[in-house]
């Protein structure tokens, strides 16, 4: 059949130079809008490893990215504590701003002077506090019942450290009411605040001590070292690169707001608190009101990044970069909370929008974020070789330890809180700025709420994913992000349409029982 074929057309190349498959603009300039699953990539030559594969890229045109993933500034995904544990794996979290301007400062500013293991929350109680009040702790904090208490001058960090509680010093003491300073481990080793890490990790490995309290040169306790947290360290692999941080130490932490006249206001302490960029947070970003944003921030904070969107075409997205974006996200109902698409019928396939925005985009020298539509890791590849520079993840990184909100039991499972931005209860806190509809009476819903399983530590998801996609480039023969960029503007990169009956021999079946584990 392939010899009749190629004898009836003259102009088919030789055998040796064959190539089957089709390039992206044939794909994607069909009249067809396509989500990840539809495409496929097709294999190419493997002439190297997968663990020398190149991730590192661009949040904006000032930020760089050890690792392309973004947690999305959703108030189930990203506050302070989940901005610091991505910046510490060299990706990068973005604070959603459903909250007060000085709660959202707070987040941030305690992300960028995040250092792992250094539990600046750690309980502290004054001398006088007692035994029952370190009991009603157990349960309220991180570690549940297990509990360390800093005794401190006036009960705060910050003051003066006079002794340690522990679970050892409480637990036989029958009366509650017995106050700490009777009980308290007054014999003390504690690290330095200016210590190295690696300083201090093998002090509190060698001191046999559940708890090791970081004092200032007065003596002051600004942070503790607990054992619990080096066990869990240490059964998480490594950071898939550097620190996302300035030269001075600090991580590098994003930060979203809106587009109303108080969000001026906001974007300037978020700069004074540290933020590296601000992402103008809309579900349609090609609008007067963000270009009127974007405007002021520049001449207002011309070393602040401020990246735009969400946009889906290329029109849209030469609009904001004329104006002088820095950046942009990609995306428009595509999120698996987000009702946008039902709702308003407007929106476009994650794939196809993250093709036709990316060929404008590198075309300007602009990185952009796809968000949405993010399921696995095959989902992350596909992405960045269709042209993104990072991609943006809210359901992936929800349910994870990091994640605000509490778990908690539902139908036998451990879930957390997991709801779209344009959910009823998202927009009652504020989120409705976001859809440009905090003037109306009526609110329409452009998402739902819900939950989301326990995922674990952010700590152990990011290396598996980023090895995972390493693996995937590898596969389709792309040695980093710009490799694979070029093959898919020369048209090297090769792929095809799935069909119903393809994606679904792609997965797993014909199996009576089995256990997929990712890693």
């Amino acid at each position: 059949c392939l010899a009749s074929s190629l004898a009836m057309d003259t102009t088919m190349p030789e055998l040796g130079a064959f190539y089957d498959g089709f390039q992206a603009s044939q794909i994607f300039c069909q009249g067809v809008t396509y989500t990840y699953d539809d495409i496929i990539l097709h294999p190419g030559h493997i002439n190297f490893g997968a663990e020398t594969v190149d991730l590192s890229s661009k949040l904006s045109k000032n930020v760089p990215l050890g690792v392309p993933m973004v947690s999305s500034p959703m108030d189930t995904v990203t506050g302070g504590r989940m901005a610091a544990a991505m910046a510490s794996l060299g990706a990068m979290g973005v604070v959603h701003y459903n909250q007060t301007t000085e709660e959202q400062v707070a987040a941030v500013r305690e992300a960028c002077t995040f250092r792992r293991l250094y539990d600046v929350n750690m309980p502290c109680l004054s001398t006088s506090a007692t035994v029952a009040d370190v009991l009603a702790l157990r349960g309220n904090h991180a570690r549940g019942d297990n509990v360390d208490v800093l005794v401190t001058e006036g009960g705060q960090m910050g003051g003066k450290l006079l002794g340690v509680v522990t679970n050892r010093d409480v637990e036989f003491v029958n009366d509650t009411a017995t106050s700490l300073e009777e009980v308290m481990t007054r014999e003390l080793i504690t690290v330095e605040a200016g210590a190295a890490a690696e300083q201090a990790y093998a002090q509190l490995a060698a001191c046999k001590k559940g708890v090791l309290p970081v004092v200032d040169a007065s003596g002051n306790a600004v942070a503790a070292l607990a054992r619990a947290d080096l066990r869990s360290l240490r059964a998480c692999p490594a950071a898939p690169a550097p620190p996302s941080a300035r030269s001075d130490g600090r991580l590098l932490v994003a930060a979203a707001i809106g587009t109303r006249e108080d969000d001026k206001a906001r974007a300037a302490a978020l700069a004074a608190a540290g933020a590296c960029a601000v992402v103008l947070d809309s579900s349609q970003g090609d609008s007067t009101f963000q270009l009127n944003m974007l405007r002021y921030l520049k001449g207002a904070h011309p070393n602040l990044d401020v990246i735009c969107g969400n946009v889906v075409t290329g029109a849209q997205a030469l609009r904001l970069i004329q104006a002088g974006a820095d950046g942009l996200r990609v995306g428009m109902g595509s999120g698996s909370i987000c009702t946008t698409q039902e709702v308003c019928a407007v929106g476009r396939g994650q794939a196809t929008a993250v093709y036709h925005v990316g060929r404008v985009a590198r075309h300007e020298g602009v990185p952009f974020m796809a968000d949405g539509g993010i399921q696995n890791s095959g989902n992350i590849t596909k992405a960045l070789a269709l042209g993104a520079s990072a991609v943006m993840c809210g359901s992936m990184f929800a349910g994870t330890e990091e994640a605000p909100g509490e778990f908690f039991m539902y139908e036998g499972k451990r879930v957390k809180r997991y709801r779209g931005m344009g959910s009823l209860e998202a927009m009652q806190q504020g989120s409705d700025t976001r859809y440009l509809s905090d003037k109306s009476r009526l609110k329409i819903a452009q998402g739902v709420s819900g939950a989301v399983a326990d995922k674990g530590s952010v700590y152990k998801t990011i290396p598996f994913l980023t090895h995972a996609v390493k693996q995937g480039f590898q596969d389709f023969g792309a040695k980093s992000l710009a490799d694979a960029h070029a093959k898919l503007d020369a048209g090297g990169l090769r792929m095809e349409c799935r069909s119903g009956a393809s994606q679904k021999e792609g997965n797993v079946h014909d199996m009576v029982a089995y256990t997929k584990r990712a890693w």
